[in-house]
């Protein structure tokens, strides 16, 4: 992309399937496409300046990261939600509306703490019947092996439901989209279907690092609780121990996914490490239709609305 002097920048874009639609996010505004049910294509949007923006300290080294990702849980989930509701037929009933908002709400508490128990609790209760709690590097290797291995079990298993299989769709259709709009091409559906449905800033590439980074961290910290204090945390009061380091983790984690979409192409070192989450946008990515790849064109033009772009730019 060229500014007003012919100068060469980078603006940076993202976005998310959702239910039947996509959410961009530009430097300053999201805005989300939807398919009704009646084949309508509605849009939201609204202005909105990333917290790592809005103050000096949020934007340091790790602290926006760390930021970025709970910002972007936030308006991924919250946006998720409203997909669900723009994507069905209309409901006058406020009684049903009630109802459909507390299973909602009910619904993500017991995916949560699933979660939670599955890629926390799990791994470490399952390393731990290993003997290895006095060896803390060889445990947290262990444990974080066992978290790939079942994030893996678990995309592979919702990539065989219709619905998960639509939503990679439209995953894809957002990878191309973003990846014809940063080539300087023509937001045409002719032009965007020539691109990858995989992009190296994706979330899926993001889990894998923060994965890796993990085991490393953790592997780390509990060495030293280990060495000085002489303290072999169980499981359970691992998990929640672990859970606190995450911001930590999130922000450099999210550092490296900076650097290697920059550096990728001329560090092979960095474009070896990305790979491996390139591979999982396999599973998660999947070609998109021609009227997905509409509805990614909408929500990326009115993201694009009134962006500063000499403010925003990524040199």
């Amino acid at each position: 992309m060229k500014d007003g002097k012919g100068k060469k920048f980078k603006l940076s874009v993202g976005g998310q399937a959702v239910i039947e639609g996509i959410m961009m996010r530009s430097p300053n505004k999201i805005a989300m496409a939807v398919r009704k049910h009646d084949g309508e294509i509605e849009i939201v949007d609204r202005n909105l300046t990333p917290l790592s923006k809005r103050k000096k300290f949020f934007g340091f080294f790790i602290v926006r990261g760390a930021l970025n990702l709970f910002d972007a849980l936030y308006w991924g989930i919250k946006y998720l939600e409203l997909s669900a509701q723009l994507s069905q037929p209309k409901d006058e009933n406020p009684k049903s509306k009630s109802a459909n908002a507390l299973w909602s709400g009910l619904s993500m508490l017991v995916a949560f703490a699933l979660a939670m128990f599955i890629f926390l609790y799990l791994p470490l209760k399952c390393a731990g019947m290993l003997a290895l709690k006095d060896r803390p590097f060889e445990f947290n290797i262990v444990a974080g092996a066992i978290r790939v291995i079942l994030f893996l079990i678990y995309l592979l298993l919702i990539s065989l439901l219709p619905d998960v299989k639509r939503l990679f769709q439209y995953h894809g259709a957002e990878h191309k989209t973003i990846n014809a709009f940063e080539n300087n091409e023509p937001l045409e559906i002719k032009r965007i279907k020539l691109y990858s449905t995989f992009h190296s800033r994706c979330g899926t590439s993001f889990i894998f690092i923060v994965a890796v980074i993990a085991i490393l961290f953790f592997a780390v910290f509990d060495g030293l609780l280990y060495k000085f204090w002489g303290i072999a945390l169980k499981p359970v009061a691992r998990a929640p121990y672990h859970l606190l380091l995450l911001p930590i983790i999130a922000g450099i984690s999210y550092e490296i996914l900076k650097i290697s979409d920059k550096l990728s192409n001329k560090n092979f070192i960095l474009k070896i490490f990305t790979l491996p989450g390139l591979y999982l946008q396999r599973i998660t990515t999947k070609p998109p239709t021609d009227d997905m790849l509409e509805i990614a064109i909408a929500a990326l033009k009115k993201s694009l609305e009134n962006v500063n772009f000499d403010n925003n730019r990524e040199h």
